[in-house]
């Protein structure tokens, strides 16, 4: 109920506004330069980040030994018992 009292209230607000010289203003262009910084920023972090990926593919042999050795278990110290 209270959207419709707001909105019936902003609409005559809106008709005394000439269309053709409503622009964004100075606030629009604030807000849009820094979003467009932002997205730059984001850019340039994202190229430095990708920059440090090295990817080489290896081989399926090598692929599947280097699998097997991750599956296999591994004892750690805390897994030894003392007597």
């Amino acid at each position: 109920m209270y959207a419709t009292q707001a909105v019936t209230q902003l609409v005559p607000l809106a008709k005394e506004l000439d269309e053709n010289k409503v622009t964004p203003g100075v606030l629009g262009f604030i807000v849009f330069a820094v979003m467009a910084g932002g997205v730059w920023l984001l850019m340039k972090s994202m190229n430095r980040h990708m920059g440090k990926v090295d990817f080489e593919e290896r081989p399926a042999e090598a692929a599947e030994r280097t699998d097997e050795a991750a599956d296999a278990p591994k004892a750690s110290a805390g897994d030894r018992q003392t007597t």
